[in-house]
């Protein structure tokens, strides 16, 4: 018996990321509850990413350096899932990158400038520059 694959693209079941909006700030006995929280979500949308926002008064610390570390670790350790930070501030994206740790992260502005002197379009027979 064989299976012929149905004309035209394959149909996707888009699975929408749960999102995790901790309160700032978090203390040490709130990091299990929120790593059983991500925990919980991955497991019941099957998507593998948990869209955290890290939001609240004043800078962020070490203690949300820990959170997010330890909210990572744990969603690794879910069926290989991950979380990525949605909209982080330049104070916790600098801090991140001083300690090491590396996340995807949306509404990331766009590092790199495009190349001085490149055209867009070339004309047939023109040399290149």
């Amino acid at each position: 018996m064989s299976y012929d694959r149905p004309p035209g693209l394959p149909i996707v079941d888009a699975k929408t990321p749960a999102v995790l909006v901790p309160a700032r700030p978090v203390t040490r006995d709130e990091v299990a509850g929120l790593c059983a929280e991500v925990r919980a979500l991955l497991e019941a949308t099957g998507a593998g990413v948990v869209l955290v926002e890290v939001v609240g008064p004043g800078p962020p610390g070490l203690g949300t350096v820990d959170l997010l570390a330890r909210l990572q670790l744990t969603a690794r350790r879910t069926g290989g899932g991950r979380i990525r930070l949605r909209a982080p501030a330049p104070e916790l994206r600098a801090l991140l990158g001083l300690v090491g740790l590396r996340f995807e992260m949306e509404g990331q502005v766009e590092q790199r400038e495009p190349a001085l002197g490149v055209q867009e379009e070339v004309e047939p027979g023109e040399p290149a520059v």
